[in-house]
């Protein structure tokens, strides 16, 4: 490989193991959380029909979801090149995903350790496996399908991820992963299994959404006794990480490797993002936005406010963010950097 760190690199994590010896059942919701983990389990390989064909010429997402969609600069594109743009910023988008899942893996093996009840050690157990079984799927999607087009991981994806594993407070690395970024992942799969026009991309979407719905629901029924509990220090800290696993989410992800891979300039790269960012700002809710951020971020606000953490703090620093917390959730888009 040219660039290795592109690839892997090292985060320094500290945090405390609890060995936990007390079996009996504290907490009978996550017990069944934990059971309808165990009642649901899928297997990649044969659960999934590797042997169906992928017409790549057919394209992979909706085009709606590519940067610069329905502008003049998507109209002056030739359609093979329409369809190029397709498979490069879907399989740059998916390969964000296929990250993302890595990071959670992650991130809830560490979480088998820090979590204070068996109850939640238990399920954190069984996301590990779920985690790597996204991993698996997508990875495989991209190399048998796609032709092993896997492209490196985004700045604010690897920032939130390097700010999760280094965290050494497991209530506050629940709410970066359960809370903020598995509510992306839902919303995003969600999408997905909704618009996407590849069939065999729709229903691993499909498989996996079921598994992400599960995990969002631990922050709920985990969260609520520990926030309530904190202050002073503890809660601002807990705060200032929320918001800004929030920003790091929502702020967008500029996919100029795609572009690149096409064969576009500099130029025309720079046209794109300022389209997408003209967008933005004007609240000119293309497809990707009017259909997933919209869900997402009223998804982020109800959930903060099931587990208490809708603090008049964080919701001031969600409206800078363009959330408002009082009405639904709705926002305006964010621009991307």
């Amino acid at each position: 490989m040219e660039n290795s760190t592109a690839w892997q690199h090292q985060i320094e994590s500290r945090f405390h193991t609890l060995f936990q010896r007390d079996y009996a059942v504290h907490a009978p919701d996550m017990r069944r959380l934990y059971e309808n983990a165990k009642r649901d389990q899928w297997n990649a390989s044969s659960d999934i029909d590797w042997s169906k064909p992928v017409d790549l010429d057919a394209g992979i997402f909706a085009d709606g979801l590519i940067d610069g969609y329905g502008s003049a600069f998507w109209e002056g594109l030739d359609e093979p090149t329409r369809r190029r743009l397709n498979v490069e910023f879907s399989c740059w988008r998916l390969s964000q995903i296929l990250h993302g899942e890595e990071g959670a893996m992650l991130a809830c093996s560490q979480l088998v350790d820090m979590v204070p009840t068996n109850d939640a050690k238990f399920f954190q157990s069984t996301q590990v496996v779920d985690e790597a079984r996204h991993t698996e799927v997508v990875s495989r999607y991209l190399s048998e399908k796609c032709g092993g087009r896997i492209y490196p991981i985004a700045d604010n994806l690897r920032l939130l991820f390097d700010q999760l594993l280094g965290e050494g407070k497991w209530f506050i690395k629940t709410v970066g992963l359960q809370l903020i970024a598995e509510t992306f992942a839902v919303g995003m799969f969600r999408m997905l299994a909704e618009t996407a026009q590849e069939p065999l991309l729709r229903s691993i979407c499909q498989r996996i959404i079921a598994d992400e719905s599960r995990h969002m629901g631990f922050s709920v029924l985990g969260l609520p006794a520990v926030i309530r509990g904190i202050d002073g220090a503890d809660l601002r800290e807990l705060e200032d990480f929320t918001v800004e696993a929030c920003r790091l989410v929502m702020r967008g992800m500029f996919a100029r490797e795609a572009f690149e891979s096409v064969g576009f300039s500099a130029e025309r790269i720079a046209e794109v993002k300022r389209i997408r960012a003209e967008a933005a700002r004007a609240n000119d809710y293309v497809f990707y936005r009017a259909v997933f951020k919209r869900e997402m971020y009223t998804q982020v606000t109800a959930n903060l406010k099931k587990v208490g953490l809708m603090t008049p703090r964080i919701a001031e620093q969600l409206r800078a963010l363009g959330v408002d917390p009082e009405v639904d959730g709705r926002a305006r888009s964010l621009e991307a950097n």
